[in-house]
Order: C-alpha cells, then sequence, then structure tokens
C-alpha cells in the first residue's frame, strides 16, 4: 500500500486520525446539548435538534472547529466542558509505534490538524505525542481549514514538502479530496475514526483500520 522509499514527509491529521473521534462525538453529540440544556431550560432532544442545525451552518468552515467561537454563539465555557470529558481523549492503537518507527526510519512526521490551539494544547497534554512531531501546526493558525483549496498553498510556505514525496493520513474524505487536488501523491483514509462506531466503507481512496498496516520500512 505505501512505498517507503518514495516517501520523505508524513503529514498526519488528530482526531479521527490519530486520536479516538469518540471523545469529540461525545463531546458534541451529548456533553454540549446535556450542558445547553440546562443552561436553557430545554429538554435535551430539542437542544441537539437546536444545535444540530447549528453545527450544519457552519460545518467544513474554521468556525466548526474554533472554541472562541462556539464559547461566544452559546454562551458556555467550552474549553472547561472538554476537560469535564477529557479522560475520553484515546490515542488510537499502534499509533505511537507508528510514530516512533517513521522517525527511526528519517521520516518528517508533521501534525496537521484542523482543531483549534485550545483542544490542540488539552489533547497534547493528555496524550504526550507532541514530542514525535518536527512540527504541529493548527489551521487556525493559517487563518483557513484543510477543506480549502488554498490552505496547502500556505501549509507550503511554512513546513515545505514535495507533494509528490508525501504522505497524508486522514479521515476526512473532504480533506483528502482537497489534498488529492493539490497533488500530494499519497493519500490513506481512516476506516474506523470513532472506535465505537463500525468500520466505514471506504471506495474513494486506499483505507486502513490502523497504523500496524502501513509500519514503515527503510527509506
Amino acid at each position: 500500500m505505501i512505498d517507503w522509499y518514495a516517501i520523505d514527509t508524513v503529514l498526519l491529521d488528530m482526531d479521527g486520525t490519530l486520536l479516538d473521534l469518540h471523545f469529540d462525538n461525545h463531546f458534541w453529540q451529548e456533553h454540549v446539548p446535556l450542558r445547553y440544556a440546562q443552561l436553557r431550560g430545554l429538554t435535551l432532544e430539542q437542544a441537539k435538534g437546536e444545535l444540530a442545525e447549528r453545527y450544519r451552518a457552519v460545518e467544513g468552515t474554521l468556525h466548526w472547529y474554533c472554541m472562541d467561537y462556539w464559547a461566544r454563539e452559546l454562551t458556555l465555557d467550552i474549553e472547561g466542558l472538554k476537560r469535564e470529558v477529557d479522560h475520553l481523549i484515546a490515542v488510537h492503537p499502534h499509533v505511537v509505534e507508528f510514530l516512533t518507527q517513521a522517525r527511526h526510519h528519517g521520516k518528517r512526521l508533521v501534525l496537521v490538524t484542523n482543531a483549534h490551539v485550545k483542544s490542540l494544547g488539552l489533547k497534547m497534554e493528555r496524550t504526550r505525542l507532541a514530542h514525535h512531531f518536527d512540527q504541529v501546526i493548527s489551521s487556525h493558525e493559517l487563518g483557513m481549514p484543510k477543506e480549502h483549496a488554498e490552505f496547502w498553498a500556505h501549509l507550503q510556505r511554512c513546513e515545505p514538502f514535495d507533494a509528490k514525496r508525501t504522505l497524508f493520513v486522514d479521515d476526512s474524505l473532504a480533506v483528502l479530496r482537497s489534498a488529492q487536488r493539490y497533488g500530494i501523491a499519497w493519500l490513506l483514509a481512516i476506516r474506523r475514526p470513532d472506535t465505537r462506531q463500525p468500520l466505514r466503507q471506504v471506495a474513494e481512496f486506499p483505507a486502513i483500520n490502523d497504523f500496524s498496516e502501513i509500519m514503515p520500512v527503510r527509506g
């Protein structure tokens, strides 16, 4: 699936790729609606319905990923609420081994995430993965999400990479399409971003169940 001799740089998404998306799904679909219902005097179902509409309105934009935006919009302490359930933050199987092996074999490792810098900080604090990366980049620092066509040119200015010798792994098909249009040669999807959900059928891109399937060899 992967020719490690042809790859110099590995770009990795965080939520759903390295980390179990169950935390984020639970947070936005259950925990935030619960606290929002309590604040507004709504039933949980009413809160879920209202929030689902507000989520859809900004899906795929930087606002969707921005903790400060949602704190303002919902009048909730989003950062504080995340810490209430941060015990659910978990690293996917074989991720640490993969990162260790990729570094050992001379690959440049870059975390490229749409997560807000506050969420990124919390997750690095909980998982202690940051030291595995040569660079950690949030799309908020570049002013646009990875779905945006211009994101990759902005990324390349701060993290030069040869697109033809770069592997990018993400759980979002929309983001993978964006990377594909930019010309990144090696693309991989994740079949089970959320371990509490069934495997997804992914036909559009090569896909893995976990990182044990693509352990690097000397390149």
